[in-house]
């Protein structure tokens, strides 16, 4: 039996109290009223509301919280200002359909007030009978947790309502992500869709007049959820977005905060574009799961962040396998790789003759530009150093293709700060140089440091001698030079400028500069 079959589901109902009620607080009544209404929603106690006109609205302030529900509507709250009882109570001031007949009421938190009363008596309010299971208590304690990822924990939600009957055509997640280049991710499914669609949301984006003018902002903001019913003559189009989903055939637009366990405010919305849209009973099934689903969701994006902030700060493949359990002081394995060493020339001149934020600012671009350029390349950058970058090329596909990405790498470093370097000539500031040194060899790629701090990085002579290489770049007045290590992976573009010594190195090296 489908949720949409199951008439006797999820169901909010509303009826008069019958008798004169009275809310104590403090020792005091603050709420006194034969006209209270009780509402009755499945699997939630009993809760009486109060007309406000009944209601000591002088002893309440305003307090900025807000609480969403996607079929009674947003939650304003109260505190009790002179005993400094904070949300003490609530109000649907603009609720939806389903809260229509205690629309402005007032209803008290139980915990916070000293009772309810009949005359001298507590109120005591019958139950109704036992509700029928939620469909998707089962289905998330038994098949959501075998998800691995957001995505298919989204398509599997998916394809779950869509076999309970609900009319869905779209479901959209939106996660906040702890990455220096992105705010978020959405994950977007369609019916009919290949695969769930994942988009970055960058933080640029996210002060576009787009995003500002989206009910997702004023979630974000803490303003609770949105529901719009976009059928029937004149449905309220007060967001863009819902303009361009009417003209799409949408007929009913929800968007709920899903929160983490640190309170971080994340999105689930659903579009329906069948006649009718969603039902309560939908919504208060969904509902009643999303702070289960929440928490699913939470351990795949804490995992997704752990990676992202370790690719960011180990390099890609040390921080996946940091992530992997490589955590241990010596952890790590002997790899064949291109060592690439290279250095901002004039750095101490610039940092010296220009204010610092200017300097930072072309220390930036040039890491954007190098490092960048490396690991659209196929490389790994392991770490900075002052203005120096040290990464390396895995000899995975023999030497050659490992030759050619180092390559690839310097021509489109050299590419970038190009253009960098002409938007600083307008500015009459100096223009960013590099020397790079070219070295292949055995390293140790793994766990190395003390026993509290630990850095996963590169060690061996290979290392400390692509370093001495790249320090005699200026002396020689190239840009490159290479060891023969790793000229001997290279065919054409080579010359070979005779034998130096590299200073703490034994014996003289032939070196190699390289026609870019």
């Amino acid at each position: 039996m489908t949720i949409r079959q199951e008439h006797e589901g999820y169901r909010v109902s509303i009826r008069p109290a019958q008798e004169k009620l009275r809310v104590e607080a403090a020792g005091q009544a603050i709420a006194e009223s034969n006209r209270a209404m009780i509402m009755f929603e499945t699997r939630l106690p009993p809760v009486i509301y109060f007309p406000r006109e009944d209601v000591a609205m002088d002893r309440l302030q305003g307090n900025p919280a807000i609480t969403h529900c996607p079929f009674k509507g947003n939650a304003n709250y109260f505190d009790l200002k002179d005993e400094n009882i904070d949300r003490i109570c609530w109000s649907y001031e603009e609720g939806f359909d389903e809260a229509a007949l205690v629309r402005d009421f007032i209803a008290f938190d139980n915990v916070k007030i000293d009772g309810i009363f009949a005359g001298a008596e507590p109120y005591q309010i019958a139950q109704l009978p036992k509700p029928p299971e939620n469909p998707l208590v089962p289905w998330l304690l038994q098949e959501a947790w075998q998800a691995s990822s957001i995505s298919s924990t989204l398509d599997a939600l998916a394809t779950k309502l869509r076999a309970e009957g609900v009319r869905l055509s779209r479901l959209r997640l939106f996660v906040r992500t702890l990455n220096p280049q992105l705010y978020g991710k959405f994950y977007t499914w369609r019916l009919n869709g290949d695969a769930i669609e994942e988009t970055q949301a960058t933080h640029k984006g996210m002060l576009s007049e787009e995003h500002l003018s989206s009910p997702y902002a004023r979630i974000i903001d803490g303003e609770g959820g949105i529901r719009r019913k976009l059928e029937g003559d004149g449905p309220l189009l007060d967001f863009p977005v819902l303009h361009e989903l009417l003209a799409q055939g949408a007929t009913d637009y929800v968007a709920v905060p899903m929160n983490f366990s640190d309170g971080q405010i994340n999105i689930l919305s659903l579009v329906s574009n069948e006649s009718g849209g969603f039902t309560t009973t939908e919504l208060g099934y969904l509902y009643e799961v999303l702070p289960h689903l929440g928490r699913l969701i939470e351990a795949h994006a804490q995992r997704d962040s752990a990676l992202t902030l370790l690719q960011t700060y180990l390099g890609r493949n040390a921080g996946q396998r940091v992530l992997s359990g490589n955590v241990k002081r010596g952890d790590g394995q002997e790899i064949d790789a291109i060592i690439w060493f290279s250095d901002l020339r004039d750095s101490t001149r610039m940092a010296d003759s220009m204010d610092r934020e200017t300097y930072l600012e072309g220390l930036d671009k040039y890491f954007d530009c190098v490092a960048g350029a490396i690991v659209a390349s196929g490389g790994e950058v392991l770490k900075f150093i002052g203005d120096a970058i040290l990464a390396i090329f895995p000899v995975d596909d023999g030497l050659e293709q490992a030759c050619r990405q180092s390559i690839s790498a310097l021509r489109l470093a050299r590419e970038g700060l190009e253009r960098v370097n002409e938007e600083r000539d307008k500015g009459n500031l100096p223009r960013l140089r590099f020397g790079t040194g070219l070295h292949r060899g055995r390293i140790l790629y793994g766990n190395i440091g003390a026993e509290a701090r630990l850095d996963f990085t590169v060690i061996g002579p290979p290392v400390n001698e692509a370093s001495r290489i790249e320090g005699l770049c200026k002396k020689l007045g190239e840009q490159v030079l290479t060891s023969k290590a790793f000229a001997d992976g290279v065919q054409k573009g080579k010359r070979s400028l005779g034998e130096y010594e590299l200073a703490g190195v034994t014996n003289s090296w032939e070196l190699f500069g390289l026609d870019l």
